[in-house]
């Protein structure tokens, strides 16, 4: 037998050498590639100091997440419901006007837009306030902590309950970088860091220590800084009078862990104007509906969605444009699921369909609570026949601002939202009831009309606010003392370069 090889398997001989050698220079360009990115990532080009507030000195190193941080300026961005784009809020659903009555955000709930703009809409919202004569507004200076990273710096000369104390327009000079480098990152290290007390307390309040918390938690954590549910504690011995940051976590997250807690110390955010039930106020508990979702649960972090990773100029790195996913699902939904974008959207859509639906029942069923708790007032019902109406209408609104204020909690964890705004409808229609006996018991006969709130001006007017003057004032302050402000702020920044 011959051992001559056919010519064709020496072609293949060949050709397969050359796979191989191509294989190969690939895997050593990929090499040489991540060994430059390390270290161009690394080998940092200027100084930053510790608590460095300006976004513009980290980026002198980071060029690529300090570029696509600034992208949070865009707001075009418009989903189903929310996005980025500016939406009165109170004119798309006139109802919360009624449902906040006696509370800052009947005057004023506009839609967050881009950390870019953080500042800028807090100036803006006549939540903050008008000026008086010494330019005060109502909001004490503790409405200015997730808005900056001048923050941690501030509370690091000042101290954090001198930082807490006072109204808002105190700190309005000193507070001027938008929400970026410093409030999550380490000048020295670039490591995840947490600059707010708030969370670290609340971590040690639970007896947990938060500087173990994994690289991957803190990719979350860093978030829970701010998108979480916190209420302003006025009765910490010692600082009575400081609105005192804090996260009511010690009995746990869940709307009824929280609500317990909130029970248990008899806090109230605001009596309400109509009914004048003690009410809680919600404010964005992002962080803890995750946690009960199955991404949350499964170990998927708010940066793996909100921030994930992108490739530019063959270097990996996390993008910085903080935004909805739906804005970006090849590089945040399709890194794990395979389904097309249209159907990962229109599943989305679905769940918050659904949740928005028995949501608006809700607060159909609180408004008319609100409004029959008045008439129950105006016909001489006593403090004692309303004390567990007022307590349900309590519990209601809170599972229902709950759900509202957990800004994409729908997707998040939409079991767990189904069941708190069905609790709530519980609750309120039990409210309900007890109002049409106590009605009944005290002579009215018939149904309390619905009011007539069909858009924000009337619902605003119903309630009695006087949304002309408010207006006003907010423009005499962006005349009078915003210029001040600014001006006073470029002077700091000329000494300190």
């Amino acid at each position: 037998m011959s051992n001559k090889r056919k010519p064709w398997i020496n072609w293949i001989l060949f050709l397969g050498s050359l796979v191989i050698v191509f294989l190969l220079g690939l895997l050593i360009s990929s090499i040489s590639e991540r060994k430059m990115e390390a270290k161009f990532a690394y080998t940092p080009m200027t100084e930053i100091n510790d608590l460095e507030p300006r976004n513009e000195v980290w980026g002198e190193n980071f060029p690529r997440e300090f570029q696509s941080y600034y992208k949070t300026a865009d707001t075009t961005f418009r989903s189903k419901y929310n996005g980025n784009a500016v939406i009165d809020m109170l004119e798309v659903d006139p109802r919360l006007v009624v449902l906040w009555a006696g509370y800052g955000f009947s005057k004023d709930y506009t839609q967050g837009r881009g950390h870019y703009y953080a500042i800028e809409d807090l100036q803006n919202s006549l939540r903050t306030g008008a000026p008086t004569g010494d330019h005060d507004g109502p909001m004490p200076a503790t409405c200015w902590t997730c808005k900056s990273p001048d923050v941690p710096r501030v509370m690091n000369e000042d101290g954090v309950e001198e930082f807490y104390k006072g109204k808002w327009s105190r700190l309005g000079p000193e507070i001027v970088n938008p929400i970026g480098c410093a409030d999550c990152h380490d000048s020295k290290t670039m490591n995840l860091k947490i600059t707010r007390p708030a969370l670290i307390e609340a971590f040690e309040r639970q007896g947990k220590d938060i500087n173990k918390a994994s690289h991957n938690e803190m990719r979350s954590l860093v978030c829970a800084q701010c998108h979480v549910e916190y209420y302003f504690d006025k009765k910490i011995p010692g600082k009575e009078k400081t609105p005192y940051l804090t996260f009511p976590w010690d009995k746990g997250q869940t709307v009824e862990d929280m609500e317990e807690y909130y029970d248990s110390i008899q806090h109230v955010d605001w009596v309400h104007k109509l009914s004048k039930a003690p009410m809680l106020k919600a404010q964005h508990p992002g962080y803890e509906v995750h946690q009960m979702g199955i991404h949350g649960k499964r170990g998927v972090s708010c940066a793996d969605c909100h921030m994930p990773y992108k490739t530019e100029g063959g270097q990996k790195f996390t993008d910085h444009h903080i935004q909805s996913p739906l804005n970006n699902v090849a590089n945040s939904c399709q890194v794990c699921h395979r389904e097309e974008e249209k159907e990962l959207i229109a599943n989305v859509f679905s769940n918050q369909d659904k949740i928005i639906e028995n949501r608006d029942k809700l607060e159909e069923l609180l408004v008319q609570a609100h409004v029959e708790a008045k008439q129950c007032w105006d016909l001489g019902a006593t403090e004692e026949q309303m004390k567990d109406i007022l307590q349900d209408i309590r519990h209601g609104q809170w599972r229902w601002d709950y759900a509202a204020a957990s800004h994409g909690g729908s997707f998040h964890a939409p079991v767990e939202l189904g069941r708190v705004i069905s609790t709530g409808i519980d609750v309120t229609q039990e409210a309900r009831i007890k109002l049409s006996r106590l009605l009944i018991k005290l002579g009215f006969e018939g149904e309390v009309p619905y009011p007539d709130i069909e858009t924000k001006e009337k619902a605003q007017k119903f309630i009695g606010l006087p949304m002309e003057k408010l207006k006003a004032d907010k423009e005499r302050f962006k005349k009078e003392l915003l210029p001040k402000w600014e001006e006073e702020a470029k002077k700091r920044e000329a000494a300190y370069n």
